[in-house]
């Protein structure tokens, strides 16, 4: 039985008349972002940086080299380096390891498993001076009692669901537990599996529910709910979690990994973790989020690992997303299971009776060498043949004129958006990456020009679909599920230095697994750049610096440039774009926004691509702009008529916006 894609819920929707005080109150997420971690160990939140400040940046060599000078011990990991606890006695005590204390070689943020402290690099330098100083480490922040009252109260609210929740194979009769085993499709998961993963049954809402305990006590801290839907012959799943995504998360399955495990399985989903375990006898864990996000914050309870596979799913982005995760964890030690119709996910595989422990073991390697021969890339090449839809990317849901011409968002590429001053570039941007973010892509917002405050309530509405200033009753609702999404923000505005943002964006891919960026615009970038006294020269460097970054990082950078000016009577073209020729040269895609009614008074706007290089399909579609929801697209208006150059048996670029529009653009 097939499995489609997890549709992600809010906490507060399907299961509110199970909790008590319905509706989460508004207010920051009282949760540390790792297992167990509670309001009083937490030191400081580490957040993208401040307007005009560098992103948080110290490289090992620096944490190395303070860690020796202060006398501190410390063994070298394969993410994290490890060290004793400053928070707890001053001698580690027989029963606990010595060297609780990890340190991340990439942004020198720590975690002490055996008291759950955990900050930034620069609370550890203080806790460093304090201890020195004989003063005990600092415990609650001012503020936090608040933050800690509300995280009780979602404990509470995950006690109470786990409390209603019974048993499989022990408080059911057989044939609910069979009913039930069916309309999940996890028929040959055995009931002791269930019980030893503490895996339970709701009820009332027909859901699964996921133990998520705290590794030190094993405490509940959390649960997930999974709900399943028939949909023909496959099973479509939905969840929801307690806490909320953005306030706790953990790995399912933590608490049976022994310290002497050197071997562990990452999975996407809590039931393929299940059926692996149940197959092969192997450690395995499944992430909080899938193959959406890996946090940072989890990589110290993957230390001890010295072999990870990453099963993650059966489709490409899953596949992609696995090379990104391996990254953190240190490609050496990783090895990744591709997907294919011999080798789904684990939990088909088993229902299908295909071997698990063979599949393991033809898991590739994740770390290449810099030279490899077409035998070693075989198996990826045959994937994108065999996947040609997935390898086209992404789809827009509001945009599928968009899909035929660009045929998908990709990950690595560059796409260079333009169009005239004041008809709607950021408005409509926001909409095209907001589309994308409500499919999972993990998405970083850069904007110069205007402040984030206005850009998230232009965002808000375009998601919501409706004038929420008439309808304020309703804004605690939109604004949930709005904060669901994996969007993020930088604090920049105005001029700011390309190193400055760059290294932000690092730090973004890092710390939330970010695959598009989004950077309106290139022009606010210029006026800090000293490298030439020619302003086209500086621009071809911060070109090829976005370009060269999502080429490293496997990430898809949306650049917004203004053009030059030109006459207003002229439509646009890949030459309007200002500066050199570099920018469409090095972008993957152009989109130009035609906007006509600068000339002819009120009426549509188009969107033109210019350039696609993945097939080379250039055409132009128009768009109509609604007033009250802020949206481009025509998503539940009637089908906009799109217009493919190259089939165009007559081009006129100098007609109206109803004739061709260049000729196709193919490198």
């Amino acid at each position: 039985m097939a499995a489609v894609p997890l549709r992600p819920c809010r906490a507060s929707g399907r299961f509110l008349p199970l909790l008590r005080g319905g509706a989460r109150s508004r207010g920051a997420s009282p949760w540390a972002a790792g297992p167990g971690r509670v309001a009083q160990r937490r030191y400081k939140k580490d957040v993208l940086p401040e307007p005009g400040g560098a992103a948080p940046a110290v490289s090992v060599t620096e944490i190395r080299r303070y860690l020796r000078a202060q006398g501190i011990p410390f063994q070298d990991g394969y993410s994290c380096l490890h060290a004793p606890s400053l928070f707890g006695p001053e001698l580690p005590t027989a029963a606990a390891p010595p060297f609780t204390l990890f340190i991340d070689k990439t942004t020198g943020s720590f975690l002490c498993t055996a008291t759950l402290a955990e900050g930034g690099w620069q609370d550890l330098q203080a806790a460093v001076e304090l201890r020195h100083r004989g003063v005990p480490a600092p415990g609650l922040e001012e503020g936090e009692h608040e933050e800690e009252a509300e995280a009780r109260r979602m404990r509470e609210d995950a006690r109470r669901i786990w409390e209603r929740a019974l048993p499989l194979g022990e408080l059911l009769d057989e044939e609910e537990t069979q009913t039930t085993k069916a309309a999940f499709g996890i028929v040959p998961l055995a009931d002791s599996t269930l019980k030893r993963f503490g895996v339970r049954y709701l009820r009332a809402a027909k859901a699964l529910v996921f133990p998520w305990f705290a590794p030190r006590d094993a405490a509940l801290r959390g649960l997930k709910l999974l709900v399943a839907e028939q949909q023909g012959d496959a099973v479509s799943y939905t969840e929801e979690t307690f806490p909320r995504f953005d306030a706790y998360r953990n790995l399912f399955g933590l608490p049976l990994i022994g310290r002497r495990d050197t071997e562990v399985v990452l999975t996407g989903r809590e039931l393929d973790a299940l059926a692996l375990h149940q197959a092969t006898g192997v450690p395995c864990l499944a992430l909080p989020r899938g193959a959406t996000i890996l946090p940072p914050a989890l990589l110290p309870y993957l230390e001890q690992f010295r072999r990870v596979t990453l099963w993650l799913g059966d489709d490409l982005r899953s596949w992609e997303a696995a090379k990104l995760f391996a990254r953190k964890l240190n490609p050496k030690r990783c090895s990744l299971v591709q997907p294919g119709d011999l080798q789904p996910r684990p939990l088909e595989a088993l229902n299908r009776g295909l071997n698990l422990t063979k599949i393991l073991r033809a898991a590739l390697p994740a770390g290449h060498k810099a030279i490899v021969s077409f035998r070693q890339l075989r198996e990826e090449v045959f994937g994108e043949l065999a996947n040609s839809e997935q390898v086209a990317g992404v789809k827009w849901a509001r945009f599928p004129e968009l899909n035929k011409l660009l045929k998908g968002h990709r990950r690595g590429e560059l796409t260079v958006f333009t169009g005239p001053t004041g008809s709607g570039k950021t408005t409509f941007i926001s909409e095209y990456a907001l589309d994308l973010c409500t499919q999972g892509v993990c998405t970083l917002w850069g904007s110069f020009e205007i402040n984030n405050i206005r850009l998230a309530k232009i965002m808000l509405t375009q998601f919501a679909t409706r004038r929420l200033e008439d309808q304020l009753e309703l804004y605690d609702e939109w604004a949930d599920r709005f904060e669901d999404l994996p969007l993020y923000f930088m604090t920049f505005h105005g001029q700011q230095n390309i190193k400055t943002v760059l290294d932000t964006m690092q730090h973004a891919v890092y710390m939330y697994d970010i695959t598009h960026v989004v950077v309106d615009n290139l022009q606010f970038m210029m006026g800090h750049e000293q490298l030439s006294a020619d302003r086209l020269a500086a621009q071809d460097f911060i070109i090829g610096a976005f370009r060269k970054f999502a080429t490293d990082n496997t990430c898809h950078i949306t650049l917004v440039i203004h053009p030059r000016k030109e006459d207003d009577e002229k439509e646009l073209q890949t030459a309007s774009i200002f500066g050199s020729a570099k920018a469409s040269q090095e972008a993957d895609n152009v989109l130009i926004l035609q906007d006509r009614k600068l000339t002819t008074g009120p009426g549509k706007r188009y969107l033109q691509v210019s350039k696609n290089r993945f097939d080379g399909d250039v055409g132009v579609f128009p768009l109509e702009f609604s007033k009250a929801s802020l949206t481009f697209s025509s998503y539940g208006k009637s089908k906009a008529k799109l217009k493919k150059v190259k089939e165009e048996k007559a081009p006129s670029p100098k007609k109206g916006p109803n004739g061709g529009v260049g000729g196709s653009s193919k490198s």
